[in-house]
């Protein structure tokens, strides 16, 4: 990936896709669970709750697929958007910073969650194409 500055993440307990985009492009990446969890029902007089424990692993590859950007959207249908924040959290602080926002969305198209992603910027961005580098000096001279 070539580090947008912008990224969307649509997530859910069995697929996460990832959008780094600018004005001018998108690239897209798709990540997977170890272990898709199965949908677990609760049954009365059993122990726990009917949950499917939290994948560890699946949070920290999104995580880092969103390391490289400066302003991140979160959203999915449910609450695998609100455990991924509580993982970043716990794991990545610095990168919650960078959380612009976290969107209840059901099942958009790639092309929708992209140009939702690009209106929800575009009031405190002028999507720019911006090249990012870890670490790399920041030039404020010309801003």
């Amino acid at each position: 990936m070539t580090g947008h500055y912008h990224a969307v993440v649509w997530i859910d307990h069995h697929e996460a896709r990832v959008f780094y985009f600018d004005r001018d492009g998108v690239e897209q990446l798709v990540l997977h669970p170890d272990n898709p969890s199965i949908r677990l029902h609760h049954k009365a007089n059993t122990i726990g709750a009917g949950h499917a424990a939290e994948d560890k692993h699946y949070y920290e590859r999104v995580t880092a697929a969103l390391a490289g950007s400066t302003a991140i959207l979160i959203t999915g249908p449910a609450n695998a958007k609100t455990e991924l924040v509580k993982h970043m959290h716990r794991h990545e602080p610095r990168l919650v910073e960078h959380i612009a926002g976290v969107e209840t969305i059901d099942h958009p198209t790639d092309k929708q969650l992209v140009a939702h992603a690009r209106d929800y910027f575009r009031a405190d961005h002028e999507m720019k194409p911006r090249a990012f580098q870890r670490n790399a000096p920041v030039d404020t001279e010309g801003a």
